[in-house]
Formats: structure tokens, sequence, C-alpha cells
């Protein structure tokens, strides 16, 4: 392995994915959201929480606002 010293950098590419990188969050979801997720995901060979943030990036692309309303009882 090269010495940090030897390594040439002059040619070096800024990442064009760099601004569509993950960061690790907390979201409490009930036990059947969850289930759903994994279910569906199992279905597309891919883990469940890929699934989700796929779900919810294309809520925050086409500007899904969800229909509900607080002040009914």
């Amino acid at each position: 392995m090269r010495k940090q010293a030897e390594l040439d950098w002059s040619k070096a590419v800024k990442n064009p994915y760099a601004e569509q990188l993950t960061q690790p969050v907390t979201v409490r979801l009930d036990e059947a959201t969850i289930r759903y997720f994994q279910q569906h995901a199992q279905e597309l060979h891919m883990p469940w929480e890929s699934l989700l943030g796929l779900y919810l990036r294309n809520c925050a692309h086409t500007g899904f606002k969800l229909a509900f309303d607080w002040t009914q009882e």
C-alpha cells in the first residue's frame, strides 16, 4: 500500500453522488408498518430499510401530502 504522501490527488474527481449519501436516523414505527415493508421488500429482494427510503424519497420528490384532519373527533 502506498503512503499518503505518494498519492497523486491532482486528477481526483468530486463524488457526483455526495448529495445522495444517506445518514442514519431513528424512526419509531408500529409493528404492522414494519412487517408490511419487510414483506414487500422480500418480494423485491431488497432490504426493507432501502424500500422505506425509496418510498420516502418518492414522497418528497412528488410533494406527496397526507390528507387528514386533526379537528375531527
